[in-house]
């Protein structure tokens, strides 16, 4: 059989990798963008699609249908994300004569539609949360949350992966959130519909992953604990979900499985729930006709392919086993490894891989005892664009029990080196050693809840020591591998400058990061009280790692088990005799990191006031809005809709206020 996969990046890779194993042929489109991505290079056939715009490319029925006519494909995987969930695509599919690796038409439609998929559980007799949907008009969605009582959610009625959902927490807010949403959602789904939902206060995301066959026979893979997200998109998911009462797990596979048995499902699907964490109460949130991106963990507990159940459900093939074969062994996570900056609010970060180290750092207890899976978009050399989603890896594990999975999980990530671009990595490291992790008790609020120590200032001196070379005394850990690495010619009586990520300069004065002298413990570097001689407590010992990356003139201090990252500005972008100084802008807006124009919403000569949204930009499938730092008058905008902008580009300038010196007395 010939599969064309109607996708990109790590699940075009996985799914190339079952459909090799089982003697199937490959088809692989692709944007140019991806011309030399790797899961192009890795099928058997190449088919392009067209330019980077995914509405001519990766969403385009009319070319993916080319596609499939051309290359003679018998079939055709959807992966997640774009046309999975299309039921108008799956439908085209089959009208052209090729198999639709997935659930029948009819299941991704009426789970397409949250709306809907509400009004099925229900009849299901599965709980559901109390919210509002019978009428789209803005003036009848604010009714409504006014009813259920704020905070609410709403929440786009279509699609899913954390995109057109906003939590608001009074009237005031409402109107613009609405607007928000509804335009995310129509721009990523091509459905603005919005669900005004009760907010559960203490919610955790617990799902079921279902498969079924044509023959009416489907089964429960398990749970998975989801909840560690940040902007309604996971972060780090785990199988079995822990801490789960008897009473609550068991009624969440059964609700899957009636759920399933009412939808005559014949695919893998993901039914997801809402477990208020207080009561153990549980609420259909919605149901995934796909494949989801946290499969391997469900995979690696079960020893099922459930992408090879997918193929052979599709060639009308009997699930292989029953409900009481399916058995759950040891304990799995996976961490999503993006192209985003946690320093700086997630912000999606783009460049070229120069280098991609994966493997276990031996630096507590020896050799890993578990299994180990890298599931990747991109290998050395590869670039990331601003046009696709942040996600360019998933790090799987697994182990005998969850406390021994989580330690091989620390030793995947302390072994993990990606240089060319800022990634989420460092911060999942810090993650899985905050407390709530390590116990199992996450709520979705979790990371608004917990602050992050981002304040660089303490590990100045660390990057300063890292770029400014080495004594001879310094012993060196192996993620460092610096020894005598002088990069930047440095007079060792002049202060280094390095550049934390809000766009700060820092000085570092010799006396400062040379008493950075470091004994190894435990693999970590150990400094006695070195960030500042003088003042800190009792000498305590912070520990540190350090990462360069070279091409980049960046450093990364991993301080106290919380990443910071830093550039080496050039010497001629620090002004002879300036004071150091990390000021803002106050009279621009300015791209925080490329992407491109979705909305202007100020003009020039337009009266602002601080906080209003002058831009909205597109990054990596998500929607910015950029907003006035000044109450003020619009000088100039220089974007357009469309326009491709860079980071740190100028988008809007204000009218400066005029100084007392040029007023006449």
């Amino acid at each position: 059989m010939r599969i064309l996969i109607a996708n990109r990046g790590e699940i075009a890779r996985r799914v190339i990798r079952t459909a090799r194993r089982l003697g199937h042929q490959t088809i692989a489109v692709f944007g140019d963008p991806d011309q030399h991505a790797a899961h192009v290079q890795e099928a058997d056939i190449r088919y392009r699609l067209g330019p980077a715009s995914l509405a001519e490319s990766y969403l385009s029925h009319e070319r993916l249908l080319a596609a499939i006519r051309e290359t003679q494909a018998d079939a055709v995987h959807p992966g997640y994300g774009f046309l999975a969930e299309n039921a108008a695509f799956a439908r085209a599919v089959v009208d052209a004569g090729a198999l639709w690796i997935g659930p029948h038409p009819e299941a991704v439609e009426r789970m397409g539609s949250k709306i809907e998929a509400r009004r099925i559980a229900a009849d299901a007799g599965v709980p559901i949360i109390p919210g509002y949907d019978a009428s789209q008009h803005p003036d009848d969605l604010a009714a409504a949350a006014e009813r259920i009582g704020f905070p609410v959610l709403v929440k786009a009625a279509a699609g899913g992966g954390g995109k057109g959902i906003r939590i608001v927490h009074d009237a005031s807010q409402f109107a613009s959130a609405l607007a928000e949403a509804s335009t995310e959602a129509q721009r990523s789904f091509g459905d603005g519909a919005m669900i005004v939902e009760r907010y559960i206060q203490r919610p955790r995301h617990v799902e079921v992953q279902i498969v079924g066959d044509r023959l009416g026979n489907v089964l429960h893979l398990g749970t998975r604990e989801c909840s560690v997200q940040r902007r309604y998109q996971k972060v780090l998911e785990e199988a079995p979900a822990p801490n789960l009462p008897d009473a609550t797990r068991l009624g969440l596979h059964d609700a899957a499985l009636s759920l399933a048995a009412a939808m005559r499902y014949d695919s893998a699907g993901t039914v997801e729930f809402i477990v208020d964490d207080t009561t153990g109460d549980f609420y259909f949130l919605e149901m995934n006709t796909r494949l989801q991106v946290e499969h391997p963990v469900t995979e690696e507990v079960t020893g099922l392919d459930i992408v090879e159940l997918m193929i052979r459900s599709a060639q009308d093939e009997p699930l292989p086993i029953g409900q009481h074969e399916v058995t759950f062994t040891g304990h799995a996570f996976e961490c999503r490894i993006n192209a985003e900056n946690p320093a700086d609010g997630f912000t999606p970060d783009i460049g070229t891989i120069e280098r991609l180290d994966v493997g276990f750092a031996r630096l507590f207890s020896g050799p890993p005892t578990g299994r180990f899976r890298w599931d990747a978009a991109v290998r050395d050399g590869d670039d990331v664009t601003p046009f696709y989603d942040s996600m360019i890896a998933k790090l799987i594990v697994w182990d005998d029990d969850r406390p021994a999975a989580l330690e091989t999980l620390r030793g995947y990530l302390d072994g993990l080196h990606i240089e060319g671009l800022v990634t989420t990595a460092s911060f999942h490291r810090w993650l899985v050693d905050q407390e709530p992790v390590v116990e199992g008790r996450v709520t979705t609020r979790f990371l608004d809840e917990t602050p992050i120590p981002a304040d660089p200032v303490p590990a100045v001196p660390f990057a300063a020591r890292a770029w400014g070379g080495t004594s001879s005394t310094h012993s060196w850990t192996v993620f460092e591998q610096l020894a005598d690495l002088r990069l930047t010619p440095h007079r060792p009586d002049v202060p280094l400058v390095v550049r934390s990520i809000d766009g700060a300069l820092h000085e570092a004065k010799p006396s400062e990061w040379a008493a950075a002298a470091a004994v190894v413990v435990e693999g970590y570097s150990a400094y006695p009280g070195a960030y500042d001689p003088d003042t800190a407590a009792g000498g305590a010992t912070r520990r540190t790692r350090t990462k360069l990356d070279r091409g980049r003139r960046a450093v990364t201090v991993t301080l106290d088990g919380y990443p910071h990252h830093f550039t080496v500005p050039d010497r001629s972008e620090i002004w002879a005799g300036d004071a150091v100084s990390g000021a803002a802008h106050g009279d621009e807006v300015l791209a925080p990191f490329p992407g491109v124009v979705a909305e202007v919403r100020v003009a020039t000569g337009q009266t602002v006031t601080a906080g209003d949204t002058c831009v909205v930009i597109e990054a990596m499938k998500m929607l910015h809005s950029l907003t006035s730092p000044v109450d003020g008058t619009v000088a100039d905008v220089t974007v357009a809709v469309g326009d491709q902008v860079d980071s740190q580009q100028v988008l809007v300038t204000f009218q400066s206020p005029p100084h007392s010196e040029d007023t006449a007395p």
